[in-house]
Order: structure tokens, then sequence, then C-alpha cells
């Protein structure tokens, strides 16, 4: 069984050639991997993706960026927060918590973070301590965003 022990992914080769084993292998993986290889660049550190192994093998990952103050349409007061992107867990692996670790890792850094429930999943985003926040049609552009907010931290009007 797994420790759940999450990591910053490393951008290299063998990340992003892991990567394709995930059902949302997308273009920015793929101009990660065309900048590589035009580059020779190897473990780039400043990764958005978080990961879970077990036995070696990426079992589990998060994007999470980092959202500057300025563009916050969310939170009050306007402030850094996080916006997760791909939550994925390998099909042989749900059920046994990853998903939650890597939600909670992105929780820790103690900043807001919004995601977008997609695929029906608005049940485990409430499970996570995540709200719906009022769709606005401007901001939200098709959306259906969901917010966690750490202590302190409210929603703008």
């Amino acid at each position: 069984m797994s420790t759940h022990r999450v990591e910053r992914l490393k951008i290299n080769y063998k990340t992003l050639e892991e990567f394709q084993k995930f059902r949302e292998y997308g273009a920015q993986e793929l101009s990660m991997l065309e900048d590589l290889q035009a580059n020779i660049i190897e473990n780039d550190s400043n990764s958005p993706f978080y990961g879970i192994y077990e036995e070696d093998q990426l079992v589990a990952r998060i994007s999470l960026y980092r959202i500057d103050a300025k563009y916050d349409r969310y939170f009050k007061p306007a402030q850094d927060y996080y916006e997760l992107w791909k939550l994925e867990v390998l099909p042989q692996y749900r059920e046994q918590k990853n998903g939650t670790a890597l939600v909670q890792h992105a929780k820790s850094f103690g900043l807001p973070v919004k995601t977008n429930a997609r695929c029906r999943s608005d049940e485990f985003w409430r499970k996570m301590g995540f709200q719906p926040v009022t769709y606005n049609p401007v901001r939200d552009r098709g959306e259906n965003p969901f917010v966690w907010l750490p202590s302190g931290v409210g929603l703008q009007d």
C-alpha cells in the first residue's frame, strides 16, 4: 500500500513519457516535450506538476499553478492563489486515497485553491472541503469552479 508521498515532478524525458499513460495527455505536455527536444533542458524543478509514485511508477498527478493576486477574481481579500488542473489517478490506483493526498498537498501551501469540477466530480470536491462559487458567465466562461478557502479568506461579491 502506498504511503502517498507527494513530490514535485521534474520536467524531463522520463516524466513526460510517464504522462502519456494518463487520459488527459494534452498540448501542454507536448509543448514541454518539444522544449526539451529543442533545448535539452533536463530536470527543470520549476514544474507545476506534483505526483505520487508507487514502485517507481507515476500513479497520480496534479498540475498546480500559482496565480498572481492581480488576476484574482474569486477571493477576498484579493491574493495569490493556486489553480489546480489535471488531478488524475491511473485507474488501477483509484480508491486508494491518492487523489485525496494530492489535494491535501495543494491545500498545505495555505493559499486559496480554485479548480474546475469536471467529469461529474462535484461530490469529490465537496468531500475535499471545496465549495462551488456562484457562476459568473464573464469570469467563468463555461467552467464549473469550486474553491477551497483557508482561514480568513472569503469570496468576492
